[in-house]
C-alpha cells in the first residue's frame, strides 16, 4: 500500500516538482513506509506533524484534503449555513500562510466563504473571531509549541471551541471518503475575492477582542494609576503573541514592558530557542538576561500561536524563579476568586474548570472561597465543552480554566486557553500584591502552600516515534492496567480510575464506580493524602506522558519522595517493555 502511494506522489504531474524530487532522493524503505503507511491522523482537534512530502505528513496536500472533507461535511450536514463561513488564522511556522490560503481557496472552490487574517495572530483570537462573525467554524494553521520541524491544523465550530467529537467523526469519515489525492481543486485568489468568497479581516477584529480582553481586569484603577510600578519582560518566543500582548498591557496602564528584542519578530526557525516552548526553562534564558539587566519584577513568555503563557518571577534570593502551569493556575484562581469575593461579585455558581491532569491544589482553593469545581479530560476543548455545557444548563457560571501545560481561560468570549488573557491577569495579579502587599508572586504561593500544604508536580514524557512507537504505548498502558499496584515510591494508592474502560476502583475495599467523563485512554493513580500518577498518550506528539504529583509540609522531603515515585514509575515501564520484547 505505501509503496503503490509513494510512486503515485512521486511522479504524478498533480505533485509540485520540489515535492516529487524530495521523495525520489529517499533510499531508505523504513523512512518511506513512515510516510507513506497512514493518513496523518486527524484527531479531535485536527492534526498535526512534521513538514514534508506524504500523506503521514503535513503538506498542502495534506492541507487540501482534509479542508475537502471539512467542505463535503459543511454541504451535506449545513448546507443552509455555508454562506456563514469559515474563520482562518494562522502563526509564524514556516508554510502557515500558505497553509492557511490552500485551505481558503478550497474553501472558495466549494462554494463557502472563508474570512482570512491578513496576517498572523493568536489562536485565541480565531476563537474570537468565529464567535464574533457568527461563523459556522474556523480553522488555525499553527503546530502551537511543537519544535520547528512541525506545523498543524486545528479545526473549531460555531461557538469557538474545537470541533467536538460527533462533527469530528463525520468531518474524518468524508476525508477518508474521498480516497484520490489528485483531484482537490483551488479557486484562484483572484477570482476567490472578486466574488467574496475569500474575505480578509485583521484590524477591526483585533480592536473588538482587545477590548474584551481588557474587560476582564478586576482592579483597572489600580493598573491605571500604578502600572508602571511593576517593570516586565515579554518575549513572544518569535510567534504571534507581539503586537496583541503588548497593546493589551500597554492600553491598561503596564507602562513598563521590555520586550526581548532577539524574540520580537517572527522567525518559523525559533533560531534563539531549542524549542518555542514556555515550560521548557531555556525558553526563558534571553527574558532572565534582560530581566537581571533591568530589574524586572516578572519575566513572561506566550508561544508561538499565544494560546499558552509562561512566567518566571524574581525570587528576592537573586535569581527568577520558572513557575510551573499548575502555580500559575493556583495563582489566577486565587487572585479571581479572592477579589471578586471581598468585591461581592462572586456568583452563587461560581465554577472553575481544570483537567485532571492539573494538581488537586486547585480544587482546595477553589472550594475555600465557595466555587464549585469541574473536572475534565486532559485537553481544552473539554474545558471549553464544559463552560458550554455550564451555560446551557445554567448549573455554574464560569470563572477561570486552566490545564497544567501552560494554558489559561477567563471570561466568555473565548474557547480555547488564551495567553493574551492569561499574560493580563498574571500582570495584574503581580502588581496587585507588591502594591498592596510588598509581595511577590512567590510569597502568595507560599501563603497557599501554608494553608493548603505543599505540592510539588512534575512530568515526565517518553518519545516513541513511528509505527513502533505506537505499538510500544499500547504495550505501556496495557502493563500498567494489568499491573496489581497498591503504593508508588512507599505512598498508599487510594483509588485507581481507568478512563479508557470508564470506571475506577477504591483499593481499601476494591470498590467499583463509573466515571463519567468520556472515554479516554488515560489512568490516574490517586494517592491517599492528596496527589497522583497519571499516564496518557499524547493525542498530539510521539510520546506517553507521565504526570506526578505528591503532597505534604516539607517541600526538600517531597523532592526526594518525588524522586521516588517517578524512579519506580519508569522502572515499571521500563520492566513492561522488556517483557513484551523477549
Amino acid at each position: 500500500m505505501h509503496e503503490k502511494r509513494f510512486k503515485l506522489w512521486s511522479e504524478h504531474p498533480y505533485f509540485d516538482t520540489e515535492f516529487r524530487q524530495e521523495l525520489k532522493k529517499i533510499s531508505d524503505p523504513k523512512e518511506i513506509e513512515d510516510r507513506f503507511y497512514t493518513d496523518l491522523e486527524f484527531g479531535t482537534g485536527g492534526l498535526r506533524g512534521i513538514i514534508a512530502a506524504g500523506t503521514n505528513r503535513i503538506n498542502k496536500y495534506v492541507i487540501r484534503k482534509v479542508t475537502h472533507g471539512l467542505a463535503e461535511y459543511i454541504i451535506n450536514y449545513c448546507p443552509e449555513d455555508k454562506q456563514r463561513g469559515v474563520v482562518i488564522a494562522y502563526d509564524s511556522r514556516r508554510f502557515s500562510r500558505e497553509f492557511a490560503l490552500e485551505a481558503a481557496l478550497v474553501l472558495a472552490q466549494h462554494r463557502i466563504r472563508a474570512f482570512l487574517f491578513d496576517a498572523l495572530r493568536p489562536t485565541p483570537e480565531l476563537s474570537f473571531a468565529v464567535r464574533n462573525l457568527h461563523a459556522l467554524a474556523g480553522i488555525v494553521i499553527t503546530a502551537s509549541h511543537n519544535p520547528k520541524e512541525y506545523n498543524g491544523y486545528k479545526l473549531y465550530w460555531e461557538d469557538g471551541g474545537q470541533v467536538p467529537p460527533e462533527q469530528a467523526d463525520c468531518i474524518l469519515a468524508y476525508i477518508k471518503k474521498h480516497e484520490s489525492w489528485v483531484d482537490i481543486k483551488l479557486m484562484s485568489q483572484e477570482e476567490a475575492l472578486a466574488s467574496g468568497l475569500l474575505v480578509m479581516i485583521g484590524a477591526e477584529i483585533d480592536r473588538e477582542y482587545l477590548d474584551k480582553v481588557k474587560s476582564l481586569t478586576l482592579n483597572p484603577q489600580i493598573i491605571k494609576e500604578n502600572g508602571s510600578l511593576l517593570k516586565i519582560v515579554y518575549s513572544p518566543l518569535h510567534g504571534a503573541g507581539n503586537i496583541l500582548v503588548r497593546k493589551a498591557l500597554s492600553e491598561l496602564g503596564f507602562s513598563d514592558v521590555i520586550v526581548v528584542a532577539e524574540q520580537e519578530h517572527p522567525d518559523p526557525e525559533f533560531s534563539t530557542v531549542s524549542s518555542p516552548n514556555p515550560e521548557i526553562p531555556s525558553a526563558f534564558d534571553l527574558a532572565k538576561q534582560y530581566g537581571l539587566q533591568t530589574g524586572a519584577d516578572l519575566l513572561i513568555a506566550t508561544d508561538p500561536d499565544s494560546d499558552r503563557l509562561g512566567v518566571a518571577v524574581w525570587d528576592n534570593q537573586g535569581q527568577y524563579q520558572l513557575l510551573s502551569g499548575n502555580q500559575i493556575g493556583v495563582l489566577l484562581i486565587d487572585y479571581i476568586l479572592s477579589q471578586k469575593n471581598k468585591s461581592g461579585m462572586l456568583p452563587d455558581k461560581a465554577t472553575i474548570i481544570k483537567t485532571i491532569a492539573s494538581s488537586d491544589l486547585a480544587d482546595e482553593v477553589a472550594r475555600s472561597y465557595g466555587a464549585a469545581v469541574e473536572n475534565v479530560l486532559t485537553g481544552f476543548k473539554f474545558i471549553a465543552e464544559k463552560e458550554k455545557e455550564l451555560e446551557e444548563n445554567n448549573s455554574g457560571v464560569f470563572q477561570f480554566g486552566f490545564e497544567e501545560s501552560y494554558g489559561y481561560l477567563a471570561g466568555d468570549f473565548v474557547r480555547d486557553k488564551d495567553a493574551v488573557i492569561a499574560a493580563v491577569l498574571i500582570a495584574e495579579a503581580a502588581l496587585f500584591y507588591k502594591f498592596t502587599k510588598s509581595f511577590t508572586l512567590i510569597q502568595v504561593l507560599d501563603e497557599i502552600y501554608s494553608q493548603f500544604g505543599y505540592y510539588l508536580e512534575d512530568q515526565e514524557s517518553i518519545v516513541l516515534k513511528g509505527k513502533s512507537g505506537l505499538e510500544k504505548m499500547a504495550q505501556i498502558m496495557t502493563g500498567l492496567r494489568e499491573a496489581d499496584l497498591s503504593e508508588l515510591g512507599g505512598i498508599p494508592i487510594e483509588k485507581i480510575d481507568d478512563y479508557e474502560r470508564r470506571s475506577g476502583k477504591l483499593l481499601d475495599n476494591n470498590f467499583s464506580y463509573p466515571l463519567e467523563l468520556p472515554r479516554s485512554n488515560v489512568l490516574r493513580f490517586s494517592f491517599k493524602d492528596g496527589g497522583f500518577v497519571m499516564a496518557r498518550p499524547s493525542g498530539t506528539e510521539p510520546k506517553i506522558k507521565f504526570y506526578f504529583s505528591v503532597k505534604g509540609q516539607d517541600k526538600l522531603h517531597l523532592v526526594e519522595i518525588m524522586k521516588q515515585v517517578k524512579s519506580e514509575v519508569l522502572a515499571i515501564v521500563n520492566k513492561i517493555l522488556a517483557w513484551d520484547n523477549r
